[in-house]
């Protein structure tokens, strides 16, 4: 008898909790289409930083507080932490000046 590293969900039996299960595959493909935005985001900003480029890294960064805001706005992060995100990055932009 082979055993699945991954064991099998049993679906709901109530219609409430299937229409439930078959919104949660929806909202959890959107979360994680913007969660990637955000990495792609910050990722983005610090490839600039390390690149020693502070315009092309400020560009970059405001485009990244946008995408930062939408997904506190959205639940997905808490506001904290995005705004712990963004302080970050703008203190690693001034520190380039320096």
């Amino acid at each position: 008898m082979a055993t699945s590293a991954k064991a099998k969900k049993k679906s709901p039996r109530i219609k409430s909790g299937r229409k439930r299960a078959r919104q949660d595959v929806a909202l959890n493909a959107a979360n994680s289409s913007l969660r990637s935005k955000f990495r792609t985001a910050v990722k983005a900003v610090l490839k600039a930083v390390t690149g020693g480029d502070k315009a092309q890294a400020t560009e970059t960064f405001k485009g990244a507080q946008k995408v930062i805001d939408s997904i506190a706005d959205k639940g997905i992060f808490h506001k904290n932490k995005a705004a712990r995100y963004k302080s970050r990055l703008s203190a690693k932009i001034k520190a380039l000046a320096a």
